[in-house]
């Protein structure tokens, strides 16, 4: 009898504990050092300020329009997932803004920037500045790079950088690095899960 009345609490518990909300996750960039405010030049040659993201989340994405392979294939499946993102849920989408930013100011101008984005997704915002602003952002974000010669027989330099897309919340605190190596249908999840 005994036995069985404490099945029978521990059923009750096990059921009552089912019905209590789960503890939200924390992100995985939770409360590390990465971000900050700053003002680059946007792909039309005007100031961008990164106070005017309050409020949305971010995608920043640092890489160069030059780059062969990565960032390509990077900002396809950035665009892709995001495409996915406005047809499945607009309203999440909306409140996601991708960024783009180059660390290779010497060759990326405005004009080529917006060559480069307007290829990937209409919203991606890509950005530009001095080499100093470049660095100096470069290091808020815990971003290095550095100019590479390039192979044998061709012309040209290359950038070494990492393949970071970070995601920001609407306070610019880190959430996460998104899978943009994987696939898109990985990057939808992402956002659906810390996007809120």
């Amino acid at each position: 009898m005994n036995k069985t009345l404490a099945s029978l609490g521990f059923a009750a518990a096990l059921a009552l504990s089912a019905c209590l909300p789960k503890p939200a996750e924390s992100p995985p960039l939770e409360g590390a050092a990465i971000g900050g405010s700053f003002t680059l030049t946007d792909q039309d040659g005007k100031p961008f300020s990164s106070d005017s993201l309050k409020g949305k989340y971010r995608i920043l994405y640092f890489g160069y329009t030059f780059c062969p392979d990565a960032c390509p294939t990077d900002m396809a499946v950035l665009g892709k997932a995001m495409r996915q993102l406005d047809s499945k849920d607009p309203a999440t989408s909306a409140k996601i803004q991708p960024l783009f930013v180059t660390v290779d100011p010497a060759r990326d101008t405005p004009g080529i920037i917006k060559q480069f984005t307007g290829a990937f997704y209409p919203r991606l915002i890509g950005l530009t500045g001095s080499d100093a602003q470049i660095a100096a952002v470069a290091r808020q974000f815990a971003i290095s790079y550095r100019k590479e010669p390039a192979p044998a027989g061709a012309s040209g330099y290359l950038m070494d950088h990492p393949r970071v897309a970070y995601l920001f919340d609407p306070e610019g605190k880190p959430i996460e690095m998104l899978p943009v190596d994987a696939n898109a249908d990985a990057v939808v999840a992402e956002l659906e899960k810390w996007v809120r």
